[in-house]
């Protein structure tokens, strides 16, 4: 199963399925904003209404927890028991939430516990779990063809190949990112992205892809 992460749907499996992202946080965020501000209102020392409000900040953070927790166990055990091997992105999480436009959507999704929780049923079930170069352009491959478009502003969702196929463009990353993780399953390497030269050729350099027990 290839697997394409996302914010408006958590995830695009290449058989097409897409699954909602639930978006945790931000169901609660109005609860939480009033909690918060009902605690910040409470002068330091306090006593118990200082308390009281720190435990129904507490409260509704761990009701955010605990249902993005649920949501992921689930997901990832169906994913880990329906399919032999699992191809995901090796996503640098880390330097995605320094864009502070999409910081907070990208914390709620909770992409790099998704991944763990992944490999480690992985591991129990005997499964396998590949990830593919972030560099990788899963999205602007034609999953038919093979011709990489020049852009793909993120903006598009849907886009149409020369070769006449017609995209969803998160479905088309999930076949690619399939499609080269089991390449690099065989071959042990895969393809990076095309890169242009100064004279205007492009050049495709090759790196392993790393392979997760």
């Amino acid at each position: 199963m290839g697997v394409d992460v996302g914010l408006d749907h958590l995830l695009t499996l290449s058989t097409g399925e897409k699954v909602a992202n639930p978006r945790h946080e931000r169901r609660d965020r109005a609860r939480l904003a009033r909690a918060q501000r009902n605690l910040a209102r409470k002068l330091p020392g306090g006593g118990a209404d200082r308390a009281k409000a720190r435990r129904k900040v507490a409260k509704v953070y761990a009701r955010i927890v605990d249902r993005r927790r649920d949501h992921l166990h689930r997901l990832t055990t169906r994913l880990v028991r329906d399919n032999q091997t699992i191809v995901i992105e090796d996503l640098a999480v880390r330097n995605l939430v320094k864009n502070h436009t999409l910081a907070r959507a990208i914390s709620d999704a909770a992409w790099a516990e998704l991944r763990r929780m992944l490999e480690y049923k992985a591991a129990w079930y005997g499964r396998d779990v590949i990830a593919v170069d972030r560099f990788f352009p899963s999205s602007k491959l034609c999953s038919a063809c093979g011709t990489v478009q020049a852009e793909m502003p993120l903006g598009v969702r849907k886009w149409a190949c020369g070769c006449g196929a017609v995209h969803d463009r998160d479905v088309n990353a999930a076949k690619n990112i399939l499609a080269v993780g089991l390449t690099a399953s065989v071959c042990g390497a895969g393809v990076r992205p095309q890169r242009s030269t100064p004279g205007g050729r492009s050049a495709t350099k090759q790196k392993p892809l790393r392979r997760e027990p």
